[in-house]
């Protein structure tokens, strides 16, 4: 089955060009430790996946670019034709002339339903490709007012026409001293009409992944390709194909369905995390040793601790035990250590779960720049209470 990827604003963009890359690189690197055969049927589960017929030999990417400004849509073109490996179809992306200006009610008010139709139509020829369609995977930012209003807005669409199709969005979280001075309400915004119209939200925090960059990675001087590179390495490890129970040769069909079966139990918890190891530079891999039970290991305590990254893991934490006060029931000033959910980006920063405002009181600033485009204070207040929501349900758990 394959997935369709739509690729909003400048950083969904820069993410979608590094992740077909890295799929494509992955699934044709030498062979090694596999079979002829083996490689083959895995070349062959990731083509169906993210790549359809061939033109001249070259795979093409199923994906969908958007953006609001030509700019960063025509380095993407250019960049994935130039390398020869794989491209992009030839009428599959959408550029105006005008940007969002990072105002979330602009994207979503303004561009979302002037080029609606456009848009969808790209998306439909798109799906008419698949033999068999797994669902859409969406790239956007939360910060800007392209990735984050029109993709909320298009997100939003693809719910409405394609209803039985499964729709997982990957949203970058801002830096905490992002230079945006609105992301925080784009963020918000974003969120909460992604929570009433896709299936699972893949986060990924632009200040967890730049320290990977700089202390798992050892890279100095550190460029959003370099972040970029991180995430679809990730990403990767995430939708690369994986044996069915059906044993050797035989991969899972439907990489979105298996996903959302396994994560997503319940639609009121449809946050997801990745914790990937071993995360290191090439240079590196050939002076490391690894073992399964050593990775799981790590993994499993990276889990618990709600550690971003193996370096700095605190091995003191550990699970409830069986016959514990539920963390509900527990004191409310006892430091709670042990990771239940991803439920703590949605506070405030430096606050407890327990304590935490989300501000309501400081709406008024800036809040112009919205209602101009149809944003009114009761939209923000709508989506505060829908995240305050979400925070009751993740504390519960």
């Amino acid at each position: 089955m394959s997935i369709v990827t739509v690729q909003l604003g400048q950083c969904g963009n820069q993410i979608g060009f590094e992740v077909f890359d890295a799929l494509f690189i992955d699934s044709h690197c030498p062979q090694r430790l596999s079979s002829k055969r083996e490689n083959e049927a895995y070349q062959a589960s990731c083509k169906e996946r993210f790549f359809s017929e061939e033109e001249n030999g070259v795979p093409i990417a199923r994906a969908v670019l958007v953006d609001m400004e030509p700019k960063v849509i025509n380095q993407t073109l250019s960049k994935a034709a130039q390398s020869g490996r794989w491209k992009y179809g030839q009428h599959s992306s959408f550029c105006q002339k005008q940007g969002s200006g990072n105002n979330w009610a602009y994207g979503y008010s303004v561009h979302g339903p002037r080029h609606e139709e456009s848009i969808r139509n790209l998306i439909q020829k798109e799906v008419e490709k698949c033999d068999s369609l797994s669902g859409f995977f969406i790239i956007m930012s939360m910060a800007g007012g392209t990735g984050s209003g029109l993709g909320a807005f298009v997100t939003q669409n693809l719910q409405d026409q394609y209803s039985n199709s499964l729709k997982m969005n990957q949203i970058i979280w801002p830096y905490g001293t992002g230079e945006v001075i609105v992301q925080n309400y784009n963020s918000v915004l974003t969120l909460s009409h992604l929570y009433r119209s896709s299936d699972a939200l893949l986060v990924h925090e632009n200040d967890a992944v730049h320290k990977i960059c700089a202390k798992l990675m050892n890279i100095k001087q550190i460029s959003f390709s370099d972040i970029n590179q991180v995430l679809a390495h990730q990403l990767g490890s995430v939708f690369q194909p994986t044996y069915s129970a059906e044993g050797s040769f035989h991969y899972r069909r439907n990489p979105l369905g298996d996903l959302m079966e396994n994560l997503v139990p319940h639609p009121e918890f449809k946050m997801l995390g990745v914790r990937n190891i071993p995360q290191m530079s090439e240079n590196s891999l050939a002076y490391s040793t690894f073992t399964w039970a050593g990775l799981l290991k790590h993994l499993r305590q990276m889990l618990i601790s709600n550690a971003k990254m193996e370096e700095g893991i605190d091995w003191q934490i550990r699970p409830p035990l069986p016959g514990l006060p539920n963390l509900s029931k527990m004191s409310l000033n006892k430091e709670l250590h042990f990771n239940t959910s991803i439920a703590n980006l949605l506070i405030l920063r430096g606050k407890d779960v327990h304590s935490a405002d989300l501000g309501k009181q400081k709406l008024r600033a800036y809040v112009h720049q919205y209602t101009k485009f149809g944003i009114e204070e009761e939209d923000f207040l709508d989506s505060f209470a829908l995240l305050e929501q979400v925070v009751a349900s993740y504390c519960t758990l």
